[in-house]
């Protein structure tokens, strides 16, 4: 494996549920350090797609190639110990902890005096200071509860603490959708920072101009088939909703960005 050979490889992935094919031989990859704004309409199979990279759902057939291994994830737990996280709007924090209890959820340092288990909680602050502070995150005390804290504090806690644990792809389901203007712009910053440092990024967002603020690829799903595969530079708003929409065909994004009739 070389320093080109992309994160993810999707090929020909597909999905039936009983008659209805979800996903219609659906390829791409994803590279480190890249960020993918995944679009299309409700019911386009984006949530299917990710459930399938995620290790949420097993897909009827293709083939999944992440860090260089073919993977068929049984359960999102096994996704998560191989560095695939999945960010929704509503997180996985405890609320009725601090942020420090969250950020070791799971990972908790302890050391053994003559037998006993002991929370070592100030190497555990210390950890947590450290890196919500290199992410530029702004949270008023580690010690206060998380259900104090604004939507995008929340997330920006879930997001620096799979970075933290050796994350390597993070998928984003809305992650903007509950939240403000200034906490939405901080939110697309961490991610740009996360991607700086090597970690792929996955968008899925209805706000277009989101994913062309933030993505530097963009990636159309209509019908359970993949209809676009762009760079954003190379494309605009209009046409990735004339790809979404279904009024320009495959491959047609580029050529859509000069005129819209």
């Amino acid at each position: 494996m070389t320093a080109d050979t992309p994160l993810l490889q999707l090929r020909d992935i597909r999905m039936r549920f009983g008659a209805i094919e979800a996903l219609r031989g659906v390829s791409f990859d994803i590279r480190r350090g890249e960020v993918v704004a995944l679009l299309g309409d409700n019911g386009a199979g984006k949530s299917t797609l990710v459930k399938i990279i995620s290790g949420g759902l097993q897909a009827t057939s293709g083939t999944m190639v992440f860090d260089g291994s073919e993977r068929h994830f049984a359960n999102p737990s096994e996704a998560k110990a191989a560095g695939i996280e999945t960010v929704y709007q509503d997180l996985s924090l405890c609320t009725n902890v601090d942020v420090v209890a969250n950020f070791f959820m799971g990972r908790e340092i302890v050391k053994r005096y003559f037998g006993i288990p002991i929370l070592q909680e100030a190497a555990m602050y210390e950890a947590t200071e450290r890196a919500i502070s290199n992410a530029g995150t702004r949270i008023p005390s580690l010690r206060v509860n998380v259900e104090h804290l604004s939507g995008g504090q929340r997330q920006a806690i879930e997001l620096n603490r799979f970075v933290h644990w050796g994350g390597k792809l993070v998928l984003l389901d809305e992650p903007f959708a509950a939240l403000g203007v200034e906490q939405t712009r901080r939110g697309l910053e961490m991610i740009k920072n996360i991607a700086a440092q090597g970690i792929a990024v996955v968008v899925i967002t209805h706000i277009m101009a989101q994913a062309f603020q933030v993505a530097d690829r963009i990636v159309v799903v209509r019908q359970g088939a993949v209809v676009g595969d762009v760079q954003s530079a190379d494309t605009s708003p209009d046409a990735i909703v004339q790809l979404i929409t279904g009024e320009a065909l495959p491959g047609q994004a580029r050529n859509a960005r000069v005129s819209n009739p």
